[in-house]
């Protein structure tokens, strides 16, 4: 896997091989990143839309008129839906959107979203994550330089302090760690760069998933 590698203060890069992916990417994973992110969008749902029925809202249930003689339309309540202020026709009632994503799905998803980022060229690679202070101008130019725009995800075992603060104002610079990362996180952001350390931490994770999938299947 071909990857843009840059030193801890992003001053400057170089083009490397970072091998520790592939082989476990094998091409595979489309199906699985749509499902993953249509069962996180799904699960941030709140379901509480509520909209009242016939049998909710308030009114008499005398027949307004008599059925005949009127010239009028028949109607038997105000409460209908057709009556202005009367319930609502197969309105939305509280509910639960969540659904269960597997652990396979998890991989999998996961795999193909660094693979999409790595192919177009927006997935990076740091030998470690850290700045000389905590100056967020100094490390908001340093950014500015090293990539084209866009949002960037730090992917790190354990950040430093003065990382943190010189980045946290930063509204554009999100940070998770390796064991947290999900294909969410990869998708949401334009940039994605991981450290040595979440690097291998990952491919480990990744390949103790692919192991005991195997012991199943």
């Amino acid at each position: 896997m071909k990857l843009k590698i840059y030193n801890g203060d992003f001053s400057s890069c170089s083009i490397g091989d970072v091998d520790s992916l592939d082989s476990l990417s094998d091409g595979k994973g489309v199906v699985a990143l749509k499902q993953y992110l249509l069962a996180i969008a799904a699960n941030l749902r709140q379901g509480n839309a509520c909209a009242k029925d016939r049998g909710d809202v308030s009114g008499t249930g005398k027949k307004p008129y008599r059925q005949k003689g009127t010239g009028m339309a028949r109607h038997g309540s105000k409460r209908s839906p057709i009556w202005a202020g009367g319930g609502v026709v197969f309105g939305p009632k509280p509910r639960n959107y969540s659904q269960k994503i597997n652990r396979r799905i998890k991989r999998l998803a996961l795999l193909k979203a660094l693979s999409d980022k790595a192919s177009d060229g927006d997935l990076f690679f740091v030998d470690c994550l850290a700045v000389s202070g905590p100056k967020t101008k100094a490390f908001n130019a340093k950014l500015d330089e090293a990539f084209d725009g866009g949002s960037i995800l730090f992917v790190d075992e354990k950040f430093d302090e003065n990382f943190i603060l010189a980045s946290r104002n930063i509204g554009r610079v999100f940070m998770v760690d390796s064991s947290s990362l999900n294909a969410f996180d990869v998708v949401r952001c334009k940039n994605v760069v991981v450290s040595g350390d979440a690097m291998k931490a990952i491919a480990a994770r990744l390949s103790v998933d692919a192991e005991s999938e195997n012991e199943k299947f």
